[in-house]
């Protein structure tokens, strides 16, 4: 008699328990939108984010961080092989580049105002041929007071160049100028009337090497780049 009452209400559980299963399922289809968010888009939300670095800032000239406020950028790219040309960049201004028709083999040269930040004039000296280098000794030297120099090789730089050339760039700062040779690459920054930071790089040199050149006959491309205060006058 036990075992009858216990099997009765182990069915009598079971039977309740299917109905409030059933009456649960019906509640929720007749009361719950048909465009309820679906279980791929409940899957989906759960999913962790996927984190992307922004894509970085361009900054002035091409550097890889800005200058501090109060500072011009600046950056020189000597010419590499026969094709590459010299590249002077000021303020995010390019002065001298491969679409700029004052650039040239040779050694380019863009004169910059100091206090405005804005060029002056750009001009290349060919080195291999002719005799410009009184041309352009005769430019550096008119260059005006409180102003920048900016000077870059393309393909020959030296051949043709005298000495009253080289030493007049050497009593602006330089110290690879007396060194150039044959399609040496070389970029160099001076400042006229007035004196540029020691810790600021102002010169590069890479000679041409048989052995070494990335190029068929010339060096790699060289180049400096950096940050000037604008309070040093």
């Amino acid at each position: 008699m036990k075992l009858i009452r216990h099997s009765v209400w182990r069915l009598f559980g079971l039977l309740l328990t299917s109905l409030a299963a059933w009456y649960l399922g019906y509640f929720v289809a007749a009361h719950v939108p048909q465009n309820t968010v679906s279980i791929a888009v409940l899957q989906e939300m759960g999913k962790k984010p996927v984190l992307r670095a922004p894509a970085p800032k361009r900054q002035k000239c091409d550097h890889w961080s800005p200058c501090p406020p109060g500072n011009f950028a600046y950056r020189i790219l000597s010419g590499g092989g026969k094709q590459r040309r010299a590249k002077i960049c000021f303020e995010d201004e390019q002065l001298v580049s491969e679409g700029n028709d004052d650039a040239g083999s040779g050694i380019n040269i863009a004169i910059v105002n100091y206090k405005t930040g804005k060029a002056i004039s750009t001009k290349f000296f060919e080195m291999w041929t002719g005799d410009h280098s009184s041309e352009m000794t005769d430019f550096v030297r008119n260059a005006p007071e409180e102003t920048l120099l900016l000077m870059a090789t393309h393909d020959d730089g030296s051949t043709k160049l005298k000495d009253d050339a080289k030493k007049l760039v050497e009593e602006l700062g330089s110290t690879e100028i007396k060194n150039i040779k044959f399609r040496s690459s070389w970029v160099f920054i001076a400042a006229k009337g007035f004196k540029l930071p020691d810790n600021l790089q102002k010169e590069k040199i890479n000679h041409s090497d048989q052995k070494k050149n990335r190029y068929n006959g010339w060096p790699a491309e060289i180049q400096i780049e950096g940050c000037i205060p604008r309070n040093l006058i």
